[in-house]
């Protein structure tokens, strides 16, 4: 089991600076060598010096935040993922990260897994940027959450009533994708092939997760800001943020820090290049899939949601996209999150009400309590072993559990 620089124990108080205050989702998959375990790194906190040791943490067992490790550590060592890096915090402290397994399990081009591999998001695109962007335009008041997404990309007619909220909560009532890739070739033939697809159901009636609804949602971005969408997230999100390692098209040889995706027919993987099939034919810039983060950027955009501050999008706006918008209704989805107790969401019973999530088909993950600040960041790249999701979806229910079991009752409240 990787050793754990402790961080803080779970009645720690948060450091100082913006966030300090305390304040799901379909897509899973899995899978070389399964490499070995990297171990963890002091936490330091986001705003703190680097290496400071933030208090006493008396784990070691396992219900320890050492546990964590140790599941990082099986999952590689049973083929479940090549590679996996954590992080847990709360606000802007770092209890700890870990890294363990591979980048690339290629022969030639094996690498080890850091804390400052570059991953593909896949989905997270949905919440990190995507919603984050829109909400940030809302609260400037640039769009309305509630009108029609026609006001703003006239030429999309089928849509009807939909409204950027449906589009937001996965309610608009269109399909959950299309394999637009096998007959499109271009942008505009991708956007004028999904301006022909219709909805399926009455906005507001069903729960659907649409890949389909947050391209669009990036197209709204984009004819709302007058920039392209990456553009537009680097200025409202990204850039605001401080997150460098961030972004859209990703610079760089793919041997030196990226993790590597599923493999081609070749056997050489996708690396750096962007695995969402419908996000290439789309120049890797899509409002669904196509950011590309690292794990230090993600703890910095997870402690900012979790926490008190405005920042891109203003709190009261953030705690309104953290609730449930949808009861009633066959899922439980906040805007752009899924909100805990969702039948296929990745947190257990130990994770309040208030916890929200998000998934990535690549392998990745976000979760955080906007009520205690705590926050959760999981990335590997499990796809680069295959599409069986099995694996991955045992070590996010897992980990989450392990870290809930943790925080009880000193961070997070007793069930």
């Amino acid at each position: 089991m990787p050793d754990m620089v402790p961080g803080g124990g779970p009645g720690a108080q948060p450091g100082g600076g913006p966030g300090a205050e305390t304040g799901g989702d379909p897509g899973a998959e899995a899978g070389g060598d399964p490499g070995a375990v990297l171990g963890a790194e002091a936490g330091g906190g986001l705003g703190a010096e680097a290496g400071a040791v933030l208090g006493a943490e008396p784990d070691g067992g396992p219900g320890g935040l050492s546990h964590v490790g140790g599941l990082l550590d099986a999952a590689v060592r049973a083929r479940g993922v090549p590679g996996a890096v954590a992080a847990v915090g709360r606000g802007p402290v770092t209890f700890a990260r870990w890294a363990a397994g591979l980048a690339d399990t290629t022969a030639g081009a094996v690498r080890p897994m850091t804390t400052g591999t570059v991953f593909d998001l896949a989905s997270l695109t949905k919440v990190v940027a995507t919603a984050t962007a829109t909400l940030a335009l809302a609260g400037q008041g640039l769009l309305g959450l509630d009108d029609p997404v026609t006001g703003y990309l006239p030429g999309f007619t089928g849509l009807g009533r939909v409204t950027i909220r449906h589009l937001l909560t996965h309610t608009s009532g269109l399909p959950a994708t299309r394999e637009f890739y096998r007959w499109c070739g271009s942008p505009r033939e991708l956007l004028e092939a999904l301006r022909a697809t219709q909805p399926e159901a009455l906005p507001g009636s069903r729960v659907v997760y649409s890949d389909l609804g947050f391209i669009l949602l990036g197209e709204v971005v984009a004819a709302v800001s007058g920039e392209r969408f990456d553009v537009a997230v680097r200025r409202l999100v990204t850039g605001p943020l401080g997150m460098r390692d961030t972004g859209f098209t990703p610079p760089g040889a793919p041997g030196e820090r990226f993790a590597a995706t599923e493999p081609r027919d070749d056997g050489t993987p996708w690396t750096g290049i962007v695995h969402d099939e419908n996000a290439r034919v789309l120049g890797g810039i899509a409002g669904h899939a196509g950011l590309f983060s690292t794990l230090g950027d993600l703890a910095l955009f997870a402690a900012w949601w979790a926490g008190s501050g405005d920042g891109p999008v203003p709190a009261p706006l953030r705690a309104q996209a953290s609730r449930c918008q949808t009861e009633g209704l066959d899922g439980r989805r906040g805007l752009g999150w899924m909100c805990a107790r969702d039948a296929s969401g990745i947190l257990g019973p130990g994770w309040p009400p208030s916890a929200v999530s998000h998934t990535g088909f690549t392998g990745t993950s976000i979760a955080l309590d906007p009520g205690s600040g705590l926050w959760v960041v999981l990335l590997t790249n499990a796809v680069h072993f295959g599409r069986d999701h099995t694996a991955i979806k045992v070590l996010r229910r897992e980990l989450h559990a392990a870290v809930a079991a943790w925080a009880t009752p000193g961070i997070l409240p007793a069930p």
